[in-house]
């Protein structure tokens, strides 16, 4: 059985859960505290990071060398092009949003709010929750005029700029901090991700002492 050692509000976690389920892999999901990292955890990833996913008789971890590999060994259905330049366009948004978006919004607002309390490590920060609520202005507006130009994020099919996108958003939306009344393209977006057979079990995600919010699972907000 695969398996996928992860934490549900982590976006990279995610990513690596709609990789999987849009390629229709069976995997076991395996919650792990990772800032509590047992020894049998370092073993898989010494990094004590997550996702590790164990797949084909080896322990990968990195979420983007995890996707890569189920792109190479899987490719139906395609989340990466054929076309060089465009498979390149694709690879710049997913590190847009792994790196640049998750440190201006993410870890600002999810992790202030959420993890910080999961790993009793302090209260809040206010200023780092005013900035991530004013970057996710600018990165909605970033999408706002991809989408102008675009069907989906990097060009006109679904690829894994939009499952990399989607994955840092729903763990925001699962805490009610995206205003999606910012732009209508972005939400409609946003939409037809979440309706995707693969976006199910992200839907259904439940953290301990943050129920989800009462539009967290409507596919129509």
């Amino acid at each position: 059985m695969n398996r996928l050692y992860h934490f549900p509000l982590s976006p990279f976690c995610r990513k690596v859960r709609l990789v999987l389920a849009e390629k229709k892999i069976e995997v076991e999901l395996v919650e792990e505290k990772y800032w509590e990292p047992s020894t049998e955890f370092l073993r898989r990833n010494p990094a004590g990071k997550v996702p590790v996913l164990k797949i084909d008789g080896m322990t990968l971890s990195d979420s983007q060398a995890i996707c890569e590999y189920l792109e190479e060994t899987m490719p139906d259905p395609a989340l990466l092009p054929r076309d060089p330049a465009q498979r390149a366009e694709v690879r710049r948004l997913v590190a847009w949003f792994d790196d640049k978006f998750h440190h201006d919004v993410t870890v600002n607002l999810v992790h202030e709010r959420v993890h910080k309390k999961l790993m009793r490590s302090g209260y809040p920060d206010g200023r780092a929750m005013k900035s991530g609520a004013t970057n996710v202005k600018f990165h909605i507006k970033y999408m706002h005029w991809l989408l102008d130009h675009r069907r989906w994020l990097a060009g006109d099919q679904m690829t894994l700029a939009d499952f990399a996108a989607a994955a840092q958003l729903s763990c925001l939306d699962y805490i009610s901090d995206v205003d999606w009344s910012l732009s209508a393209p972005v939400k409609d977006w946003y939409a037809k991700v979440k309706s995707r057979p693969a976006f199910r079990s992200i839907l259904a995600d439940q953290i301990f002492g943050f129920p989800q919010p009462a539009h967290y699972a409507d596919l129509d907000f």
